[in-house]
């Protein structure tokens, strides 16, 4: 059983990776070479945020923060910033999971539209406070809803093709250790 539970665990860690990697060659890809004038969702935010949320045995906070900061680097965004702000709010929302199991889908849906708003507005704070030319608000405020907007379905998908469902309260691992 234990060991069933850990392959499990094992599988799922490597499923996050690899849709990390399966977003982040589709966002690269030269789909049209002229820049467009809207920002769809970041993918890679909704997908840690569903799962560290309902399962966060399946999200180490290495392998979040590898993705993150290879996102960054492929991006060409500040190498670190949008990772550290990413990571830390993740952490606050692994916590939060962890109380609010038997709370709705719209108190998590919310829970995540304002920690990814905070995010979004210290970010854009930071690069300007910096002189770093931060990207257009329009765009960033596009990319906010979008990814807002994109959570459920990132959810819904999740726990019908992936199986990742919250926990029950109370549940424990194979060592003993709260899920």
């Amino acid at each position: 059983m234990a060991d069933e539970t850990n392959a499990r665990r094992w599988s799922m860690r490597i499923t996050y990776v690899g849709l990390c990697l399966l977003v982040m060659f589709f966002h690269l890809l030269p789909l049209s070479t002229v820049p467009r004038g809207w920002a769809g969702p970041d993918l890679l935010i909704a997908l840690s945020f569903a799962w560290v949320v309902r399962r966060p045995d399946y999200v180490p906070t290495l392998a979040v923060a590898a993705m993150l900061l290879l996102a960054d680097m492929l991006f060409q965004r500040p190498p670190g910033l949008w990772s550290a702000l990413v990571l830390i709010a993740m952490e606050g929302l692994r916590s939060s999971g962890r109380r609010s199991r038997q709370d709705g889908f719209a108190l998590e849906w919310m829970n995540m539209a304002i920690t990814l708003t905070v995010i979004t507005v210290i970010y854009q704070l930071i690069l300007m406070m910096l002189i770093a030319g931060p990207p257009p608000l329009t765009l960033s405020l596009m990319a906010l809803i979008a990814t807002i907007l994109a959570y459920p379905v990132v959810v819904l998908l999740s726990g019908v093709l992936l199986g990742v469902r919250k926990a029950a309260p109370g549940a424990i691992d194979a060592l003993g250790h709260r899920i």
